[in-house]
């Protein structure tokens, strides 16, 4: 009797320690304290920039010190928010549980602020602060009447230009993956009272290989995050609208049912026949789509993988669409006349930007459906995710 007593005593400590275990992994928060001075009996906001729009999560009249400790509810992905007095905001982006801590002084706290505590807070003050140059630059260029309308649109697009330049090299195609790159691409400039964004996915084929590149990133480290999910269905929104553009310039008629929708930035490459090869023709199959480079030391025991599998599966459903970054075209052409499978070339390497591929070689999976299924770092078994495709 006394053992049944003990017995049932651990089993009820063990059953209260996973329920405080569970209970806590259900309450972790972040928090953002810190001061803003200067605004003594002002309302600070915290929001949460959600898809939808600003969202008020808590507010506090400040003193005079200018003292907050903000926190609420931690999210499995990064989101933003920002602290915002009347038309006075500081961006900030939250990364699980972290503590953010942010000073300065009102009425100039969205452009002379600290922030410490967060690498992505510190990014994206870099980024807003460079924003802020920007817009400045461009409303002198405006209000200069030494220069002409068109001249002065030239010079705008000129800053443009250099900005996005500056901020794809450096912060987005660097570390596509952080918060701060996915914030750079919903930056703003003012020009002729109209918001517009810096990247436009809308108005620019580049821009939408930017949007793809962080897309398709978050996928890997965050998949089926909102946002993700959100980057994708912008890029290929607006890849729709650009081949229709495109076509009305050249005066096409344009069938509503053939343009086509898919879950993957489509790629348009020339094969080693001389033929344009589009990923999305190929739905209905599963597809294995590979960046590689045929001059490389290891290439052929690669190619030899491939084989196999591309024998094994091809009667099934699988076929391969190899992109090649090699620079020599002929030696490409050598390298691939014998293999059976679709082999095309980019020697820009902008299609593995905008797959943010990471290194050499590396393949991605691609569903029936033409939807994006898994990357290489995603996959432990690649026979048992084939044939779970196929």
């Amino acid at each position: 009797m006394k053992k049944m007593k003990i017995n049932n005593l651990l089993a009820m400590t063990v059953a209260c320690v996973a329920l405080m275990a569970f209970s806590a992994c259900g309450n972790k928060k972040f928090h953002v304290n810190g001061n803003i001075t200067e605004a003594k009996d002002s309302t600070l906001f915290l929001e949460n920039l959600s898809l939808n729009g600003p969202v008020t999560v808590d507010s506090v009249k400040l003193d005079a010190n200018g003292a907050f400790d903000f926190s609420a509810k931690a999210t499995d992905a990064p989101e933003f928010y920002r602290l915002r007095i009347a038309g006075q905001i500081i961006n900030i982006s939250i990364d699980s549980t972290e503590t953010v801590t942010v000073k300065a002084a009102y009425p100039t706290m969205a452009s002379a602020y600290e922030v410490t505590g967060s690498a992505n807070c510190a990014k994206i003050k870099e980024l807003a602060l460079m924003q802020q140059q920007l817009q400045g630059a461009i409303n002198a260029v405006v209000a200069n009447k030494n220069i002409g309308a068109d001249s002065a649109g030239v010079v705008v697009e000129k800053l443009l230009y250099s900005y996005k330049d500056h901020v794809k090299r450096n912060y987005i195609f660097k570390e596509p993956m952080k918060a701060y790159s996915y914030f750079a691409l919903f930056q703003t400039f003012v020009l002729g009272g109209r918001q517009n964004l810096i990247f436009d996915p809308r108005s620019s084929s580049d821009d939408v290989k930017v949007y793809g590149a962080v897309a398709t990133s978050w996928d890997t480290f965050w998949p089926k995050a909102e946002r993700g999910e959100n980057l994708h269905n912008i890029a290929l929104e607006s890849m729709r609208n650009q081949r229709i553009v495109r076509n009305e310039q050249a005066v096409s008629q344009i069938d509503a049912s053939k343009v086509r929708e898919a879950g993957l930035i489509d790629l348009a490459l020339t094969d080693n026949k001389g033929v344009t090869r589009r990923l999305s023709d190929l739905k209905g199959k599963v597809v294995f789509l590979d960046f590689h480079i045929f001059a490389d030391k290891e290439s052929a025991k690669r190619i030899m993988t491939l084989r196999d599998l591309y024998n094994k599966y091809h009667a099934q459903g699988l076929e391969i669409y190899q992109v090649s970054l090699d620079p020599n075209e002929h030696f490409w052409k050598t390298q691939t006349a014998a293999l059976p499978w679709i082999c095309v070339r980019d020697e820009s390497g902008a299609s593995a930007q905008t797959y943010n591929v990471q290194g050499l070689p590396s393949f991605f999976l691609i569903d029936r459906s033409n939807t994006l299924y898994k990357r290489a770092e995603q996959i432990r078994d690649l026979d048992a995710e084939i044939k779970s495709l196929l």
